[in-house]
């Protein structure tokens, strides 16, 4: 394992070996699991401009995201799309290579909505500036988007820059028997949910709602259910989830062994699905195959034609 401790120094990392992967802290590991010389982020560490006026912030890749809430915590700021395994350690550039994104994107959007400026080391060694540190950024190929889910295929993340949203100034929890006639039915209501999930066994949903604490009551009592606490979104963040053994992949569709995130987009599940991307475990990589383009071939040849980071399909 190489720990590099500065920019220039992941550079040099990047050109040690001929096969190379970046990791965080490997609350992921899956992702990662590939013949490849590993490089750790973590002392990568720490904020390095944050503009609380402008609602942005740049860290370093190896930076935990519970460092970053806390402190956009204490400015009333934060990230809506709830980075997962905050408190397994999850680092900010693992966010981004792993494109992972909690409740808060049925809402808000993903980690690819909010992610403005990227530094990265290529395949060639070149240390890369792109995207900015600003909202309003310049035209052209959007290389920052481009690099959440990329599973560090294509470059070594060094530093993130990322947009981020006032906190709300209050937040609910509902808890609902779930169907999925009146789980479709809240999500397209002008109650407009923050968050909408299945909880395991499949027998109740969950509402977020957010925004001014006596409105929230008022929506509370026309949507029914029994208020719960917010916790319960700390919770699931984590993925602390245990499944019986004795079911079947085609269960996940009807929402049985699975908790299912997102207004039902996303689900986590310990079973094997008939199509995912593993996380942890010795699965393959992708489970029933993944959607490929072209483009990829393409951005892969300019920035690492020596294919020194290992492919999507590795």
């Amino acid at each position: 394992m190489i720990s590099p401790a500065t920019l220039a120094e992941l550079r040099d990392a990047v050109l040690s070996a001929p096969r190379v992967i970046a990791v965080g802290a490997q609350t992921k590991p899956r992702l990662s699991d590939v013949d490849a010389v590993k490089i750790s982020t973590l002392q990568l560490r720490g904020i390095t401009e944050y503009e609380p006026s402008e609602f942005t912030f740049t860290a370093l890749a190896g930076t935990p995201v519970k460092e970053i809430i806390a402190e956009l915590a204490e400015k009333g700021q934060y990230l809506p799309f709830d980075p997962m395994l905050v408190e397994a350690g999850s680092t900010i550039g693992g966010v981004v290579a792993s494109g992972l994104s909690g409740p808060g994107r049925f809402r808000f959007g993903g980690v690819r909505d909010f992610i403005l400026g990227v530094q990265f080391v290529d395949g060639m060694g070149r240390l890369l500036r792109l995207g900015g540190k600003v909202v309003k950024n310049a035209a052209g190929f959007d290389v920052p988007k481009f690099l959440v889910g990329s599973l560090g295929r294509f470059g070594a993340i060094g530093e993130v820059t990322f947009k981020v949203f006032p906190q709300p100034e209050s937040m609910l929890t509902l808890e609902l028997p779930f169907s999925a006639e009146a789980m479709a039915g809240l999500a397209n209501s002008r109650y407009e949910a923050a968050a909408l999930d299945v909880l395991p066994g499949g027998a109740a949903m969950v509402v977020r709602l957010a925004g001014p604490e006596k409105a929230l009551e008022m929506l509370a009592k026309e949507i029914g259910g029994e208020i719960i606490s917010n916790t319960i979104w700390d919770a699931i963040r984590e993925t602390p989830w245990s499944y019986k053994t004795d079911i079947t992949p085609d269960q996940i569709a009807d929402f049985k062994t699975a908790h299912v995130s997102c207004g039902g987009s996303v689900a986590f599940s310990q079973i094997l699905p008939a199509r995912g991307m593993t996380l942890r475990g010795d699965a393959p990589l992708w489970i029933g195959g993944r959607t490929r383009f072209a483009i990829e071939d393409a951005v892969k040849q300019a920035l690492d034609p020596q294919q020194r980071f290992p492919t999507l399909d590795d």
